[in-house]
C-alpha cells in the first residue's frame, strides 16, 4: 500500500462552495467563460485566498499543491501561465457585472441594506519601475514605501462590511478629487445613504457635492470648535474612555474627547517641545561660545529653521532675540498661555436628528474599512503589484476585491455561530484537510488506485457545519489497472 498526491483541500472546499453559493460560476457562465476559462477563473480566484501571491506563483500552486481541480472535475497539469494572466483581463473587463451581481446576490443572502456606506482610499507599491501603467506614480505611501511606484484603490462597504463598489485611480490621486467618481454610484440607489468619509476626503467641496445627493458624516478639518455645553459617555472600556457632546446649527458637529487619544498626544507633544527647547537653548549658548553664531540676523535664520523643523510646536512659543548692536546677546522663549484641548477630535453630519450615541456608532464604523484594507493587503495578496501593465495591475487588485467579498460572505456567515476567527486562522487550519490516493495491489497483480478526501478533524467539522457543507470534499474515485 502507498500514499502520494497529496493535495491540500479544505480551504479550496470553503472558498469553492461559498463561489457556488454567491453564483459566481453561472455568472462566469453568462459573460462567456468556456468551460476552461470558467475552471481557470475559480483557481485563480481560490488560489487569492489560499495562497496570496504572484500570478507566476499562483500557477505553480494550482498545478501542483492544490486539490481545486479534483473538486472541479478537471486537470491542472495542463494550465498554462499564460492562461492566468488571460483570466484576469477576462474578469477586468466584466468588471461593472461582476460587482454588481456580487452586491445583489449578497443583498438577496443577508437581507442586507445599503443606508451606511463608508467610503475610503489605500495604496499599493509596484515591483519594479511601472513605466508602462499610466497609474503608476510616487505618492504618499500608507505603507512607508515612497521610494516605489504606487497604485491606488478607492473601497466603497455597507455597515456590514461587504464591498459596494471600487476604482482604481493613480498613485498620486489626491484624497478629496477621487472622491468625485464614486458618487454617482454611492448615491444611486432608492435609499438616500448615509456616507460616511475620514478628514483625507472630507474637503468643502466634496461635502458641497455630498449635501444634494445624500446624507454624510465626516471628520471636521476645523481646528478650533467650541465646546459644548453638555457631554456623555458613548463609549468607555478598560482602555479608554470617550464623551462626546453635540453642537446643532445648518450642521451638527460631534465634539469627542478620548482619554486614550488624549495622553497619546500629551506624550508626543511634551516630547517635541522638550527636544524645540532643547534646540533654543543650543542657539542661545552659543553666543557666549569663542567661534559661535552671534550675528542677529544668522541666530533669527536658524531659529527659522527649527519653527519650520517643529512647526505644529514653534506656534505656541514666544521667542525673543534680544542684540547689542548687530550681535545677539540672548535667546529668550516663553509658552504662549493659549488654550489646548488635547484628546479632542470632531465630526460633521448634516443630519439634524441624530443622538450622541447614533453619531458615534455610525462614524465608529470606519474601522471596518481599515480592516478590510488590512485584510487585503496581508491575507489576500494586494501587495505588492508584480505587473508593468495597467490592465494587467488593475486586474490583480480586482481579483483581490472579489476574494475579499468571498472572504466577508465566509465570515459573517461563521460569525452567526460565534465563530470570530481571522480568515487566515481559518485558512491555515483547513490545510491540512487534504486529498490523497491509496496505491494497493492485488493478488491477481491489478492495481487498484483510489483518490478521497481524508477523515476530517473536529475544527474542520466545525468550520463545515457552520457553512452547511459537506465534511467530504470532492468524489471518491476508484481506478484498478
Amino acid at each position: 500500500m502507498d500514499h502520494n498526491d497529496v493535495r491540500s483541500a479544505g480551504a479550496e472546499h470553503a472558498v469553492y462552495e461559498t463561489m457556488k453559493k454567491l453564483g459566481l460560476p453561472d455568472l462566469f457562465n453568462t459573460l462567456g467563460f468556456n468551460r476552461p476559462a470558467l475552471d481557470a477563473a475559480i483557481g485563480v480566484i481560490v488560489a487569492r485566498l489560499v495562497n496570496p501571491s504572484s500570478e507566476r506563483a499562483t500557477h505553480l500552486w494550482l498545478q501542483n499543491k492544490s486539490a481545486i481541480d479534483d473538486l472541479l472535475e478537471t486537470d491542472f497539469k495542463t494550465l498554462s501561465q499564460d492562461r492566468v494572466y488571460k483570466t484576469a483581463d477576462m474578469l477586468l473587463k466584466n468588471k461593472k457585472r461582476i460587482e454588481d451581481h456580487l452586491r445583489s446576490k449578497e443583498s438577496c443572502l443577508f437581507d442586507l441594506t445599503e443606508r451606511i456606506i463608508l467610503y475610503d482610499l489605500t495604496t499599493t507599491f509596484f515591483e519594479g519601475s511601472g513605466k508602462y501603467n499610466d497609474k503608476a506614480h510616487f505618492g504618499k505611501s500608507k505603507e512607508k514605501r515612497s521610494d516605489c511606484p504606487l497604485v491606488t484603490l478607492g473601497l466603497a462597504l455597507d455597515a456590514d462590511g461587504f464591498p459596494k463598489r471600487t476604482e482604481m485611480f493613480p498613485g498620486n490621486v489626491s484624497e478629496p478629487g477621487a472622491l468625485e467618481k464614486m458618487i454617482s454610484s454611492l448615491a444611486s440607489g432608492q435609499i438616500k445613504p448615509i456616507i460616511v468619509i475620514d478628514a483625507g476626503i472630507a474637503a468643502e467641496e466634496n461635502i458641497a457635492r455630498l449635501k444634494d445627493r445624500c446624507d454624510y458624516i465626516v471628520v471636521s478639518r476645523k481646528k478650533k470648535v467650541d465646546l459644548p455645553p453638555e457631554m456623555v459617555i458613548v463609549r468607555e472600556d478598560n482602555r479608554r474612555c470617550i464623551r462626546a457632546g453635540i453642537i446643532r446649527t445648518d450642521e451638527a458637529t460631534l465634539v469627542c474627547h478620548s482619554t486614550d487619544k488624549e495622553i497619546k498626544e500629551t506624550g508626543i507633544t511634551s516630547r517635541f517641545e522638550r527636544r524645540f527647547e532643547e534646540e533654543l537653548a543650543k542657539v542661545h549658548n552659543t553666543l557666549n561660545k569663542k567661534h559661535g553664531t552671534k550675528n542677529y540676523d544668522k541666530v533669527i535664520e536658524k531659529i527659522g529653521r527649527l519653527k519650520e523643523r517643529y512647526k505644529r510646536i514653534a506656534r505656541r512659543y514666544e521667542i525673543t532675540v534680544i542684540k547689542n548692536d548687530n550681535p545677539a546677546t540672548s535667546v529668550t522663549w516663553q509658552r504662549k498661555t493659549e488654550e489646548h484641548h488635547a484628546g479632542m477630535y470632531t465630526l460633521r453630519t448634516n443630519r439634524l436628528d441624530f443622538t450622541e450615541q447614533e453619531f458615534f456608532d455610525i462614524f465608529s464604523m470606519l474601522t471596518d474599512i481599515e480592516d478590510a484594507f488590512r485584510s487585503m493587503k496581508s491575507e489576500l495578496g494586494l501587495r505588492p503589484v508584480h505587473h508593468q501593465k495597467e490592465h494587467r495591475s488593475d486586474g490583480h487588485l480586482f481579483i483581490a476585491v472579489i476574494a475579499y467579498h468571498i472572504m466577508q460572505t465566509i465570515r459573517y456567515t461563521l460569525k452567526s455561530t460565534q465563530i470570530n476567527e481571522r480568515w487566515s486562522t481559518i485558512r491555515e487550519a483547513l490545510s491540512t484537510h487534504v486529498r490523497i490516493t491509496t496505491t494497493m495491489k492485488r493478488e491477481d497483480g491489478r492495481v487498484i488506485h483510489i483518490r478521497k478526501s481524508t477523515r476530517p478533524e473536529p475544527f474542520h467539522t466545525k468550520i463545515y457545519d457552520a457553512l452547511h457543507l459537506s465534511r467530504h470534499p470532492g468524489k471518491t474515485i476508484k481506478t484498478i489497472l
